[in-house]
């Protein structure tokens, strides 16, 4: 027996726009969309329980063996807000200085970065209904400006770098609070990915160096080609990096990302991308030139396996293997030091 629906809605209740206000497109696959679905939500509902089990809000999240399995099988979306604020120890900042991004909003942002942030306003997700028009009451284009401009002026050696927009823009869309959203990424710019915004672009640039040394390591046939191609690292996944996925991958695998992000930090960046590199490998090994390889390198997140986001976070640890820490730092140091070379 077939059950009928109303024209653009699921069985789960969702039309053309998604649980966290973006619009679908013409394309979208419903059916894809409820068979990942029908499996997801019976995991979904097994998570929470773990996790209510496990914690709530009045009790402190040690870092674990415990906690990190659970981060990487997921937060429920309830939790996340105050999850994320322990585990990246941002709640902990913001005890410390409870009163610091009120005085921050009461302070005069340098004229040139509040226009370049007032100009990529417009430009975060614009197929949002919650980023609406400016003049709407309930938008959130405000609340982001807001939040940028502060941040502006608690990393002044930064000011402002594209990309950031779509970082805070999510998490505001998550957390619901601008203060939460602006320690989260305050967090994010200062002590889990530091001087990945610096205007030298310098740790930016050695991370996608890194991912090359990585995939140097790891798929010795596709770095060769890649390089035999002409393919540059820098220009691989810049994108990805600097917007931690967000403007680039379905929202639900970009939580489940965030979710190790704030536990485990950039690690879990190089993870997911290596892993999209290895889902893709033959398709990059049939590339026969520079123009080729790059198409492949835009598609390659929209690979429909991105969308089952349970699956694909369960694959960055089993198709990556091993990335001994020290491995990666000693790596890095290498790439660091021949970008302030080049």
């Amino acid at each position: 027996m077939t059950s009928e629906r109303t024209p653009g809605l699921d069985r789960f209740g969702h039309g053309k726009v998604d649980p966290y206000g973006f619009l679908r497109s013409e394309e979208f696959d419903f059916d894809s969309y409820e068979e990942f679905m029908s499996s997801y939500l019976s995991t979904l509902a097994r998570r929470a329980s773990r996790w209510k089990s496990n914690y709530n809000n009045t009790r402190k999240l040690s870092t674990s063996r415990k906690l990190k399995r659970f981060c990487r099988k997921g937060i429920p979306g309830d939790l996340r807000p105050d999850v994320w604020m322990q585990i990246s120890k941002a709640s902990k900042r913001m005890a410390a200085e409870p009163s610091k991004y009120r005085t921050l909003q009461g302070q005069r942002t340098d004229p040139a970065v509040a226009e370049a942030i007032s100009l990529d306003i417009h430009r975060t997700f614009p197929e949002n209904v919650y980023f609406s028009q400016l003049s709407d009451p309930n938008s959130l284009q405000r609340p982001l400006q807001n939040i940028l401009e502060a941040i502006s002026l608690s990393n002044p050696h930064i000011g402002y770098c594209q990309g950031m927009n779509f970082v805070a823009g999510l998490l505001l869309l998550i957390v619901k609070s601008e203060e939460k959203a602006f320690w989260l990424m305050d967090t994010l710019i200062q002590k889990i990915l530091p001087d990945f915004y610096a205007p030298d672009m310098v740790a930016i640039r050695a991370e996608q160096d890194l991912l090359g040394e990585i995939v140097r390591w790891k798929l010795p046939q596709v770095h060769a080609h890649l390089e035999a191609l002409g393919v540059q690292w820098c220009l691989v996944g810049m994108k990805w990096f600097i917007c931690l996925f967000a403007d680039v991958m379905p929202v639900e695998t970009v939580l489940r990302i965030w979710d190790c992000l704030f536990l485990e930090g950039s690690k879990i960046l190089l993870r997911v991308a290596l892993t999209l590199i290895t889902l893709n490998k033959d398709s990059l090994l049939k590339c026969t030139n520079f123009p080729q390889a790059v198409d492949v390198f835009k598609d390659i997140v929209n690979d429909p396996v991105t969308l089952d986001c349970h699956s694909f976070l369960q694959s960055i640890f089993s198709v990556t293997g091993s990335m001994p820490r020290a491995k990666i730092a000693s790596l890095r140091e290498q790439c660091v030091r021949r970008i302030l070379k080049s």
